[in-house]
Formats: structure tokens, sequence, C-alpha cells
């Protein structure tokens, strides 16, 4: 339970962080880049170890599930790599990338989070996710969301209409808790599904 709690710890707090960090860049066109860097680089690091060519247990510990090198390549691996390339194609222009990383970030750690503290019952059509994961996915997703696009609004990036954005973003979290609560796991990582299903829908309706 507390490599679990601390996987999903290093899950939340990453992500947010990072996203959180972009205002501190320059509003050079080369400040995107500079800011995928770091993604990129622990990127190379998971790659190295999960090939074995390094071993850094304490990488293994924080990051995957069972402890085994081949679990980097999976999703932490796409985790780190969808972090750079929201840096890289949507930045501060656009509230897509910062609704993208809220939800995979936030409201999917959170979600892992609460359901393996409180999932007592399980969602009828997945038995490995709980009514108390998916809550607190679509509640978390969409407070972190809000206080995303708050926290840019203020700094000047964006203005938003807040009614109708924050029903528009209702509608991005309830999207992305539905992705994440299918039984789709074997076929397709949270990491990917979770942002893919966030962009897309935010795409629609921002």
């Amino acid at each position: 339970m507390e490599q679990n709690l601390s996987r999903k710890l290093v899950h939340i707090i990453s992500g947010l962080l990072f996203v959180a960090a972009w205002p501190l860049f320059s509003a050079s066109p080369e400040a995107r880049y500079f800011a995928s860097l770091a993604p990129f680089i622990n990127g190379l690091r998971l790659v190295v170890n999960g090939l074995s060519l390094a071993t850094d247990e304490g990488l293994l510990k924080s990051v995957t599930r069972e402890g085994k090198p081949e679990e980097l390549l999976r999703g932490p691996l796409y985790y780190v790599l969808i972090l750079a390339l929201s840096a890289i194609f949507f930045w501060r222009d656009s509230p897509v990338g910062l609704l993208l990383l809220a939800m995979m970030s936030g409201g999917d750690g959170i979600a892992d989070i609460m359901g393996r503290k409180f999932g007592y019952v399980k969602l009828p059509y997945n038995q490995k996710k709980s009514w108390a994961g998916s809550i607190s996915m679509f509640t978390f997703g969409f407070l972190i969301s809000m206080g995303m696009l708050y926290y840019f609004s203020v700094l000047g990036y964006f203005q938003f209409d807040w009614n109708l954005t924050a029903q528009r973003v209702a509608v991005v979290s309830f999207v992305a808790t539905v992705v994440e609560s299918l039984p789709t796991a074997e076929q397709i990582d949270d990491n990917i599904s979770v942002p893919l299903a966030t962009m897309v829908t935010a795409y629609l309706c921002m």
C-alpha cells in the first residue's frame, strides 16, 4: 500500500508542478522546448533503467507497481512523454493542455488512491474499478482543472466566462472519468487513454 501511495503521489505532484511552472519561463518561442527537456530527460532515464542498462532501486520503488524494470517502459514512460508533448504542442497558448495534464496527473492519480482505500463497491462493468475511484476522479479532476485555469487566467494567459467554463470542464471531466473506468487497461494504458479523451473532448467543447 505504501509503495502504491508513493507511486501515485509522484504521479500527481510531478505533473501538477510541471504545468504550474510554465509561467516561470520566458515569452521566448523556444521556452516550451526548454520546459519539455525535463520530462524528456526523465524519459531517457526510464528507458535506460527499463532496459536494465542501469539499475536505480529508488526509481523502481517510486514509480512501478511490482518493482520490475520493464514496467518503466509502459505507464511511467507514457506519462513523461505526455508531459513533454503537452508543453510542446499546447504550452500557454491553449487551455487544452492544462485540462489534459490536470485530468491525467490529478484526477487519475487521486482516483487510484481513493479507489484503493474506499473502493469496496465496484463498477458493474469493470470489477477492477470502483465508484469511489470514479467519483473522486470526476470531482478532483474538475476541481484541479478549474484551479489550473484560474491560475493561468490570473496571470493573464486566458480569459473565461466562468459559468460556461465550469459546465464545459464538467463535461471534459465526465468523459475522462468514463474512459478511465472502462475495462481496457490491458489494451491501452490510462496515461494514454485519459489524456487522449481529455484532449479530444476539450477541443470539441472548450
